[in-house]
C-alpha cells in the first residue's frame, strides 16, 4: 500500500512518547527523506513553531526538517486568512499560534477582534479567559486549533485546549469551531500544504477517534499503529476502519 504513496503522519504515539522516539521511527523518517517520498508530520499540539518542533525532534534522534511538520496552529492560520483575509485576532496561545498568525497577516489585539482564537497554553491566566469571554459576549466568532481535552507530558496528562474550551464556551453559550483533528479541514489544509491529492495519501496514526476517522473522512488510505492510544480491542468499537494495522511505523515498507 505505501508504493508511490505521501504520508501525513501523527507524531505522538506514533514517532514519539514524550522524549523517547518509538521503535523504528528514525529509520523511517530518514527512509522517507532518503527516497524522497512527501510527508509531514501531523500534529494538534499548537505550542510550538516549525522550528521549535524541529529542534525537540532532534534532540530524540528524528531528524525531520522543520517545513515537513504541520501543527493545528498553521492549520487554524490558513484558515483564517482564507475566511477574513488580514483580519484580526485575539489570541490565547503560545508562539506556535502567535507566530503562524502573524506570518499570514493577523493582527493581535483586544480592540474589536473579528475572532477570538484559542490554543494551548503554559499557563492558565484568568484575566485573559475572562477578556475572551467578554470579546465573545460581543461578537466576536469563537476558534479553537484542537479539541483535545488532555495533552501528554512525561509526568502525566495537563489539561489542553478542548478543556480551556470547554470553559469559555460554558460561560458565553458559544460553541468554538474546532480546526485541528479530527475536522477534515485540518487533513485538507495539510494536504494543500504538500501539493499532492487524498487518493495518493496515507494517514499514519495510533488514535482511532482522531488520527484514523480524520483519514476516512478525508478520503485517504489509514495505517493505525498499535504504539500509542488505541488497541485492537478499540478497533471494533468503531464503525470505520483503518485500512491496515501495524504494529509500528518499522512495519511499514517504503521503496524508492
Amino acid at each position: 500500500m505505501a508504493k508511490k504513496k505521501n504520508f501525513l503522519i501523527d507524531m505522538d504515539g506514533v514517532l514519539i512518547k514524550g522524549k523517547t522516539p518509538l521503535h523504528g521511527a528514525p529509520e523511517f523518517i530518514d527512509r522517507l527523506l532518503e527516497c524522497g517520498v512527501k510527508f509531514l508530520i501531523l500534529t494538534n499540539n499548537p505550542l510550538y513553531t516549525q522550528r521549535d518542533l524541529e529542534h525537540r525532534l532532534k534532540t530524540v534522534g528524528l531528524n525531520v526538517p522543520a517545513d515537513h511538520i504541520f501543527t493545528s496552529a498553521i492549520a487554524t492560520a490558513r484558515f483564517l486568512q482564507s475566511q477574513n483575509p488580514n483580519g484580526k485576532a485575539f489570541v490565547i496561545g503560545e508562539s506556535g499560534l502567535t507566530q503562524a498568525l502573524h506570518e499570514v497577516g493577523y493582527v493581535q489585539t483586544d480592540i474589536n477582534p473579528d475572532y477570538v482564537v484559542l490554543g494551548e497554553v503554559n499557563n492558565y491566566n484568568f484575566e485573559l479567559i475572562t477578556k475572551a469571554v467578554r470579546l465573545i459576549m460581543d461578537g466576536a466568532m469563537f476558534i479553537a486549533t484542537n479539541p483535545d481535552s488532555t495533552g501528554p507530558l512525561e509526568a502525566g496528562i495537563v489539561p489542553a485546549t478542548g478543556a480551556l474550551a470547554a470553559l469559555i464556551e460554558k460561560a458565553t453559550g458559544r460553541e468554538p469551531f474546532f480546526v485541528g483533528k479530527p475536522n477534515p479541514l485540518m487533513m485538507r489544509s495539510a494536504l494543500r500544504y504538500l501539493g499532492v491529492h487524498s487518493e495518493d495519501t496515507i494517514m499514519v496514526g495510533d488514535r482511532m477517534d482522531t488520527d484514523i476517522v480524520a483519514g476516512v473522512m478525508s478520503g485517504l488510505d489509514t495505517i493505525l499503529v498499535l504504539s500509542g492510544v488505541s488497541t485492537l480491542a478499540d478497533v471494533e468499537r468503531f464503525p470505520y476502519r483503518p485500512t491496515q494495522i501495524l504494529n509500528s511505523v518499522a512495519e511499514i515498507e517504503i521503496e524508492c
